[in-house]
């Protein structure tokens, strides 16, 4: 089958490589213009630019994929379907009815709608989310699905563990959607729930939250975007990796060295910080930053 890809992130990237390798390879890669990233803030194409490119795949960067110079480009490709994955940017009509399109989404719809579903359902404390093949519409991940298929979250699931089990196992289920060609049916009306975009007050670790919340914070946004805490006078840790610890700990807020251990006061009990990152610096186990910074500590 003829097909075009459309998608930016890591996780495109990777079903790309599954697609690229069976029969539906695509012959045209569609995805978001370069763009700032790193510390440095140069200019990188995204991952999905970069496997089309080792693939040897016609790669096109439009500023907006609903323009009319891109949808002409995608047309040129006769496609027999359009493959959505991760594109970052709304598909508006006509583009939406001008093929037949296919949405790989990494939940199962209708939770976790939305732009961070990996995220939301690690946070939640979910114990599955699993990937859907879905026809997109003007409502956000609204539309009818084929396919869906679980996957567990494991107690240490972080974003990187889990995204990358969900890449594969959106990958076999695109290329079998595609060969089997399954018919559609609606999404239920109840359990619908929506994964917000990460902001930054995402990221903080608040402690007016359980541990048990910021613990799993902690793990939905690792490695990619990272999470912290508020150290006094204005400065941010990031924290790397947690554990809730059985100690009581100190006051929400603050922060407390308990028998070598670094501890972090929250709503109901206390978060052990076991690896951090402070600002300008790699990131280190908690004993390290103790040695290091233990006089910023309260009392």
């Amino acid at each position: 089958m003829r097909t075009v890809y459309l998608g930016t992130s890591d996780f495109a990237a990777s079903v790309l490589d599954r697609l690229a390798a069976s029969p539906h390879r695509p012959n045209l890669v569609v995805t978001r213009p370069d763009a700032r990233r790193g510390r440095g803030r140069k200019l990188a194409p995204p991952p999905v630019a970069e496997t089309a490119g080792l693939l040897g795949i016609e790669l096109f960067q439009p500023e907006s994929v609903n323009a009319d110079d891109a949808r002409a480009r995608i047309a040129e490709a006769e496609p027999e379907a359009v493959v959505i994955c991760a594109y970052g940017a709304l598909i508006k009509e006509p583009l939406l009815s001008e093929h037949e399109l296919l949405n790989v989404h990494p939940s199962l719809l209708p939770r976790w709608r939305g732009a961070a579903p990996i995220e939301r359902a690690i946070e939640a404390g979910d114990e599955e989310t699993g990937v859907t093949i879905m026809r997109p519409i003007a409502e956000l991940d609204a539309g009818p699905f084929a396919v869906q298929r679980a996957e567990a979250i494991h107690p240490d699931d972080d974003f990187g563990s889990l995204s990358a089990r969900l890449a594969r196992l959106a990958g076999e289920l695109l290329v079998e959607t595609l060969e089997l060609q399954p018919g559609f049916r609606e999404q239920p009306d109840r359990g619908v729930t929506y994964a917000e975009k990460i902001g930054p007050e995402d990221r903080l670790l608040d402690s007016t939250l359980t541990p048990d919340l910021l613990e799993r914070r902690v793990r939905a946004l690792r490695p990619h975007v990272g999470a912290y805490i508020d150290l006094p006078p204005d400065e941010r840790l990031g924290v790397v990796r947690a554990a809730l610890s059985t100690e009581e700990g100190p006051p929400p807020g603050e922060l407390t060295v308990l028998d070598g251990r670094l501890l972090y006061g929250a709503t109901g009990g206390a978060l052990q910080l076991c690896e951090v990152h402070p600002a300008g610096k790699r990131p280190m186990d908690a004993e390290a930053w103790i040695r290091g910074y233990g006089d910023r500590l309260k009392g």
